[in-house]
């Protein structure tokens, strides 16, 4: 596969917490590096996307007394998944696996840090309106289409993905360099929305 100009990688959150032995562990997680450091190899863009919640962020189950964590409660923008406690500021499970080549970002972008909101998508937070800066990025660099990358699949990965797409870019997402949850068939529910959404899937073997 040629890499135009105008291409970006956007490789999310493949940080420590998302890994074997991490909080919030995706099974597999770390062998996505690999081919995500060889893939980024191809690009001259290269967006990191981190996890950088406040210890007291509303997502966490343990800040909601009697829940736990993957139970849902409704807030103010919908419906929100509880997750253990992961990827705090300043902590090693919110930093980047020590595998994954860092050195290739233009631009690394932090989400998830209001308290009071989460925030899957590398574009907006999970109300849908407020942006991360990564959106205005794109547009005044003239970029034109999003590869993704990384964790998870059915969560993170998915939602960058959809709004990439909403947002006018041409989006394809390298599935066997993401891992995904799987939590109540969510990643079912991830492939349907890309068929949706004219999101184009491919293998990593289309960059060899």
């Amino acid at each position: 596969m040629k890499i135009a100009d105008r291409d970006v990688l956007l490789v999310i959150d493949v940080q420590n917490d998302f890994c074997t032995g991490g909080a919030l562990a995706v099974p597999g997680g770390e062998k996505v590096v690999p081919a995500i450091n060889r893939i980024a190899q191809k690009f001259a863009n290269v967006v990191l996307t981190q996890d950088w919640h406040p210890g007291d962020h509303v997502s966490f189950a343990q800040n909601h007394a009697g829940r736990q964590p993957f139970q849902t409660i409704e807030l103010d923008y919908g419906t929100q998944v509880l997750w253990p406690t992961h990827c705090v500021q300043g902590t090693d499970g919110a930093e980047f696996h020590r595998a994954l080549d860092a050195s290739r970002a233009n631009l690394v972008v932090r989400k998830g840090f209001r308290r009071g909101i989460d925030s899957y998508s590398a574009l907006f937070e999970n109300d849908h309106k407020t942006p991360t800066g990564l959106l205005g990025y794109l547009r005044e660099r003239e970029l034109r289409t999003v590869f993704v990358a990384g964790l998870a699949l059915d969560f993170c990965v998915r939602f960058s993905a959809e709004d990439a797409r909403k947002a006018g870019f041409e989006v394809v997402v390298i599935e066997d360099a993401c891992r995904g949850i799987d939590l109540d068939d969510s990643m079912a529910a991830a492939h349907r929305s890309f068929g949706e959404h004219g999101i184009s899937v491919i293998s990593f073997e289309a960059f060899l």
